[in-house]
């Protein structure tokens, strides 16, 4: 509606009409009945509306037809309603047909009206009224409902008619009254609720309705309708993008009745129109200084536009179009940066659907981490790992654990039946860059069989999947993939967007390689490395096991000694891929069960260990700070890994490494004074080397207590993923897949916790924590958890005044965009408290 207006202030032909506004609809969602007052201004509207076209709504000779189309103040293309040709009746057809002299166009528009306010409106099922007309060019030997005469359209009509009962109705009034109502409903379609979901949409905002007088693309070969970019929507390339139809209504092009023509065609049937359209469209463009997504109908050679909106486009049609709008001073850099929806880069950093190639979905997961994958199916992570090494696999899981890590990394793809988007599955798999689909609990495993069941499909170990987690679609067989698109616009926006942002960017990286790849994406240090992820090599896991079975703390220190020299080695490659750029180690964090098997898989010597370590909720039992002070052999060893390596990098690229060393889910200031002490002291045994210690605030009391715990610190982390189970009461494997889907589908929550920050509540604890932690010090502040990378999030994260956000590194780029972003809109908000 605001577009209509607008192109009408700018003298570009448009249909008149009058829109009613979204704050009716959202009284009549919260009365369930229409406002009181509206049905008399629509009255009022429409007598105006009346007089602006020389014509009466309700005219049994000359007809005012309208549309009656949704408008939501977010675009969200397709999946409201709209209904045209409104206010035709048996009488008036017939006065249709006398006015234009054009019997098969009166017929038509009537036969459209009948099906579309009986979706619509009546709720009378689609197909039922494409069988019909189906049916009926086959009775009539003809391709295209064009070839049908008047006589085949009145048939069709009453054929429809017969779906109501016998008798459509005839009030021209009561058709508008109930057309406004459905379009209201409308908002909360099921496919228009996902759409929302998918898209970060309120679902109070509601949508408008314009009522537009119709303008008739269906009066024969000098008439038309079509769609067409200002630029094109899959590249962003300047040219003419578009699909035209001649003699057709709207709803053609995009409903695959006819198949349309390219936009060229145009040019050639109706040149006048078409050179009017051109022209438009770059007045359009100018003026809205972004790509835009124009519908048009041509009435007997008269050009009419009847929406434009910003296009949807793909991430690298929006970064090029940006480039090039800014090269052409159409916009600044700024605007440039501002625009680009961070989300959309992931498509540009793993591969992706072919978007031509034709598939059936089999079901439906979480899209726990982007990109696309085929493969033949395995059920273990051993498997997984050797036959990884010669083809495309993926691992299928109830549910992946640590144990998996080496299957994980020689797989394309993981498909897990539980979890969530921070299941350990999503997690490592987002950090490693891999597609991963979660909590798709439409597939069931067989294991002793070696067979999975997608509905009525059974697939057998080597059988062909394909998994999109961008999306969470699981499709059976090999679907064909395009490779990431990374480019030169891609780089030049995060360039424009580094000079604009405050937040530093690190990424979560726990290898050499995904520290390379996180500096290659432009991670300005590490700040997150798990130390634990390095215990489940194949020549450290035995010795790990050893240590924990150790009858005493000699035994652990043997096997802990051992040890050290890998953690060392590791911990000297990541400092080399980093050099001069801080790297934040945390300690050794999950309870020591992890690394050793299930009980019922364990050889007999171990039984006795494993039953001595269950805890009925391990993960807020003996892990983390808890398990360094009960055993501060396993932090002495690796503090002394740490300043060992940064030793030795030092010797040899004459670069001190920026060492923080982290100890996980400190509570209490006691906890972190004393593994203080014990870091100092581990520290002041081995070579001078500079070094922060610091904490991962985790826990609600640390939050509240962050002013005690600051004493003892030099920075603290947010440990977002944790914070958020604390805070909450919620674990995130059960709750996501579970309840927390009925919360959202609802309406509990607007948004999952667990991938967008819970300002109001977790991150309230983060602001008390940043506030009394920094009332002690100028600590140094930042984020590791997942919500990292999440744009809402980072922004957040600005506000509070966090120095940095840390991320998986597939997420760095979508992070620095964010934080850019997070600057243009606090400048924003700076100029108009300032009154500009």
């Amino acid at each position: 509606g605001a577009g209509l207006a607008e192109m009408t202030q700018l003298g570009v032909p448009v249909p008149a009409g009058f829109t009613i506004t979204t704050d009716a609809c959202r009284a009549y969602m919260a009365e369930r009945d229409v406002p009181a007052g509206l049905e008399a201004e629509i009255d009022e509207h429409l007598a105006a509306l009346e007089r602006r076209t020389g014509k009466r709504f309700g005219d049994p000779e000359d007809p005012l037809l309208v549309s009656v189309r949704s408008g939501a103040a977010v675009s969200m293309p397709g999946m409201m309603d709209t209904i045209l040709n409104l206010g035709l009746n048996d009488v008036a057809v017939d006065g249709l047909t006398r006015t234009t002299g054009n019997p098969r166009f009166a017929s038509d528009s009537y036969r459209r009206l009948i099906q579309m306010y009986g979706e619509v409106v009546d709720g009378i099922e689609g197909q039922r009224f494409e069988q019909a007309l189906t049916d009926l060019k086959a009775k009539r030997g003809v391709a295209h409902d064009t070839d049908l005469s008047a006589n085949d359209l009145d048939e069709l009509v009453e054929t429809f008619k017969q779906m109501y009962g016998g008798r459509f109705p005839q009030d021209p009034r009561d058709q508008l009254r109930r057309a406004v109502r459905a379009v209201f409903d409308s908002w909360d379609n099921p496919r228009a609720q996902v759409y929302r979901r998918a898209h970060g949409i309120a679902d109070d905002l509601g949508t408008a309705v314009n009522v537009v007088q119709m303008v008739f693309g269906n009066k024969g070969d000098t008439s038309g309708t079509g769609v067409c970019f200002t630029r094109d929507p899959s590249t962003g390339e300047q040219g003419l993008y578009g699909e035209f139809l001649v003699n057709a209504q709207g709803e053609d092009v995009v409903a695959g009745i006819r198949t349309p023509e390219p936009l060229q065609a145009m040019q050639q049937r109706l040149p006048e129109a078409f050179q009017q359209l051109l022209e438009t469209m770059r007045r359009l463009e100018e003026h809205y200084r972004d790509m835009q997504d124009i519908e048009f109908t041509v009435e007997e050679g008269s050009l009419y536009l009847l929406q434009t909106r910003a296009a949807k486009r793909t991430a690298a049609a929006g970064l090029k179009a940006a480039v090039e709008m800014t090269d052409e001073g159409l916009i600044s850099r700024e605007e440039a940066v501002a625009r680009i929806d961070p989300s959309q880069l992931d498509q540009l950093l793993h591969p992706m659907l072919d978007p031509g190639a034709t598939y059936d979905v089999a079901a439906t997961g979480l899209n726990a981490s982007p990109g696309a994958a085929s493969g033949k199916i395995v059920f273990d992570a051993d498997t997984a790992a050797e036959r990884g090494e010669r083809e495309d696999v993926i691992l299928v899981r109830w549910e992946t654990t640590p144990d998996d890590i080496h299957g994980m990394i020689a797989a394309k793809g993981i498909l897990t039946v539980h979890g969530g988007m921070t299941s350990h599955a999503a997690v490592v798999a987002r950090g490693m860059g891999k597609p991963c689909v979660a909590g798709c609990e439409a597939l069931s495993l067989d294991l002793n069989a070696r067979t999975a069941r997608i509905g009525e499909t059974t697939l057998k170990e080597g059988d062909v999947l394909t998994i999109d987690g961008g999306t969470g679609r699981v499709i059976v067989g090999a679907v064909e993939l395009v490779p990431p698109q990374i480019n030169e616009d891609f780089q030049t926006v995060l360039e424009w967007a580094d000079d604009i942002r405050r937040l530093n960017v690190r990424a979560n990286a726990d290898t050499p390689d995904d520290a390379k790849r996180a500096r290659e994406f432009g991670a300005q240090g590490i700040g997150l490395c798990r130390t634990e992820h390095m215990f489940f090599g194949e020549d450290r896991l035995p010795v790990v096991q050893e240590m924990i079975m150790a009858r005493d703390e000699a035994g652990r220190r043997a096997a802990l000694e051992r040890l050290l020299p890998m953690q060392q080695s590791d911990f000297e490659g990541i400092f080399e891929a980093m050099a001069g750029l801080p790297v934040t180690i945390r300690l050794l964090d999950p309870p020591l069960h992890e690394f050793l098997p299930p009980l019922e898989q364990a050889p007999d010597e171990m039984r006795e260990r494993i039953k001595q370590l269950q805890e009925s909720n391990p993960m807020l039992g003996t892990r983390g700070c808890r398990l360094g002070l009960q055993y501060p052999e396993i932090y002495e060893m690796q503090v002394r890994a740490i300043v060992r390596a940064a030793a030795a990098v030092r010797e040899r690229a004459g670069e001190p490494p920026l060492v923080e060393i982290m100890h996980p889910l400190v509570g209490f200031a006691e906890e972190l004074r004393r593994l203080r002490e014990l870091t100092v002291a581990v520290a002041s045994e081995e070579n001078d080397v500079e070094y922060l210690c610091g904490t991962m605030i985790e826990l609600p009391r640390a939050c509240i207590r962050a002013d005690e715990i600051a004493e003892h610190a030099d920075f603290f982390s947010f440990g977002t993923n944790d914070l958020t189970q604390t805070a909450l009461g919620f674990s995130r494997d059960d709750a996501e897949g579970k309840f927390l889907t009925y919360y959202l589908e609802e309406g509990v929550l607007e948004r999952n916790p667990f991938e967008t920050l819970d300002e109001s509540g977790v991150g309230d604890l983060m602001r008390i924590a940043v506030e009394r932690g920094r009332a002690v010090k100028d600590l140094k502040l930042g984020i590791c958890g997942e919500h990292g990378g999440e744009p809402k999030s980072v922004a957040f994260c600005h506000e509070l005044g966090l120095d940095y956000v840390s991320c998986s590194p597939f997420r760095v780029p979508l992070a620095r965009l964010a934080a850019a972003q997070a600057a243009l809109s606090e400048r924003g908000a700076a100029y108009v408290a300032a009154g500009g």
